[in-house]
């Protein structure tokens, strides 16, 4: 008989460091698992997943997560992007935004293009076919199973099933292939940071370097302190945003908001000549990250995918092309063929595959390993935190005017 074990918030966050300690020793250990170039957090959060598939299978038990910690360090982790986003800033983007937006819409058609083919091909209804597209590949699962209520309404019994399975193998597919493809064709094009090292957040050489952060040790701990309270009232922000908005009407993601916050503030302290201690914030953001990654991927229950696995396979293999063509052909030769535009197309596979942090995940572990790319982080937050989510609705939604969704 099937039953369920339910971690709270500290246990669940027990088992998300003690993944991370086992993804980081693991690619410390082997040299195979460091030229994967995957991050430590999505290496750990797979093989809990695989853990708990086993468990399940074995005993029919389902492990459940606790998802309020995961939802608070994503905020954080959107808030200290918008701390660092200077309006004054933006113009360094030009017309590489709009390069990267059309790109991005491209993107999406094509995503729906291919899951709507398949479908028919299999004689299934066409709305399977959006569930496995862009609203799985560039929504992710939240995304995914919001549209499969949508379906499930029209009379299509197995959305949720496929929604969720779609979306679990896209976030598995994107944290896997995105970094190790960005890596091989910066390494295949010999392409090198034009950046100064000091600006390259979390590498690996920060430890044989003086910290630029200065003074005593209780000075360093009070700037830690008003970074993370500086992140406390961006959130807060948001939260207020957030509430306006919807008594308003309009719907946003919480991320957003909180981002949004971070960027009000960071605004209003350039205008004022303030500077934030950017070292304290990179690191709160770093932590976030690494944690939201991989308490979501521990989280994954791949035996929901067991039913639709063999059309839901094709349909990746054919995804993770597509993306990998757009962002590795396309995008880096409109881009200008340098570091930037390798830095740039790697996180838009990373948001075109699976999600905005796995999108951040993989600039990170790129950047990480061959420098900095300041100009590939302002372009990927500005479409992928802003627009891409705009665009994916509203593609959806012309797809199901079309006659044959009727």
């Amino acid at each position: 008989m099937e039953h369920a074990v339910e971690f709270n918030e500290l246990h669940t966050l027990i088992v998300g460091l003690v993944a991370l300690l086992v993804g980081g020793y693991l690619t410390r250990r082997f040299g195979f698992v460091r030229r994967l170039s995957m991050p430590i957090s999505v290496l750990g959060g797979v093989l809990v997943s695989l853990v708990i598939l086993a468990v399940h299978a074995v005993s029919g038990t389902d492990v459940v997560f606790a998802t309020g910690l995961r939802d608070i360090l994503l905020l954080a982790f959107f808030t200290v992007l918008g701390l660092s986003a200077k309006l004054s800033l933006l113009r360094t983007g030009g017309s590489k935004v709009a390069i990267l937006c059309g790109t991005t819409v491209v993107l999406l058609v094509l995503q729906n293009l291919v899951g709507v083919g398949i479908a028919l091909l299999r004689g299934a209804h066409p709305f399977y076919g959006l569930l496995v597209g862009s609203l799985s590949f560039v929504g992710g699962p939240g995304t995914a199973i919001a549209w499969s209520a949508h379906a499930t309404e029209m009379g299509l019994p197995l959305a949720p099933e496929i929604a969720l399975g779609s979306a679990t193998l896209a976030t598995l597919a994107g944290a896997l292939v995105a970094a190790p493809l960005t890596n091989w064709l910066i390494r295949r094009r010999e392409l090198r940071s034009e950046v100064s090292p000091w600006e390259v957040p979390w590498s690996a050489e920060e430890d044989e370097m003086e910290s630029p952060e200065t003074g005593t040790p209780l000075e360093q701990q009070l700037v830690f302190v008003r970074a993370l309270l500086l992140v406390c009232v961006a959130v807060a922000i948001g939260a207020w945003l957030n509430a306006w908005a919807d008594a308003h009407d309009v719907l946003l993601p919480g991320f957003l908001t909180a981002m949004l916050g971070g960027v009000l503030i960071a605004n209003l302290f350039d205008a004022l000549g303030i500077e934030l201690a950017i070292g304290p914030l990179e690191q709160i953001g770093f932590l976030s990250l690494q944690l939201f990654l991989v308490l979501s991927l521990m989280g994954l229950q791949l035996w929901v995918i067991g039913r639709v696995i063999g059309p839901l396979l094709l349909n990746l293999v054919v995804q993770v092309v597509v993306a990998g063509t757009m962002g590795l052909v396309v995008l880096y030769r409109l881009l200008g063929k340098d570091y930037d535009a390798a830095v740039t197309a790697g996180g838009f596979m990373g948001f075109g595959l699976a999600s905005m942090p796995v999108a951040f995940a993989t600039m990170e572990e790129v950047t990480a390993t061959n420098g900095p790319s300041p100009r590939a982080f302002l372009l990927i937050t500005l479409v992928g935190s802003f627009f891409v989510d705009l665009a994916n609705a509203t593609i959806t939604k012309l797809f199901l005017m079309l006659p044959l969704f009727r």
